[in-house]
């Protein structure tokens, strides 16, 4: 493959990444309206965990488990600390 080949196969990729991130978001702004209806936590430590041993478990390489970890962290930061501001923009939408 060209040089040229490769970007337009990582372009492709990145818009599958975007596409499954707000997908993801989706489910966790319904998560989170499901916690506030019943009185409990946003943040709830144990599940950030999980999502991490997860991520780190089905990684197949070559990027090493703690890049993984990395990238899930922001990802789950987003949605926490950003839950507030996401579900606003979502209910525009």
């Amino acid at each position: 493959m060209t040089l040229s080949d490769w970007r337009r196969q990582i372009d492709e990729i990145d818009r599958q990444l975007v596409e499954l991130l707000n997908q993801r978001s989706r489910c966790a702004l319904e998560i989170g309206q499901n916690q506030q209806a019943e009185n409990l936590p946003l943040y709830q430590p144990e599940r950030e965990r999980e999502v991490l041993e997860n991520a780190e478990r089905v990684n197949s390489g070559p990027s090493p488990d703690a890049a993984i970890r990395r990238l899930f962290e922001r990802i789950v930061d987003y949605i926490t600390y950003a839950w507030p501001c996401a579900r606003r923009c979502a209910l525009r939408r």
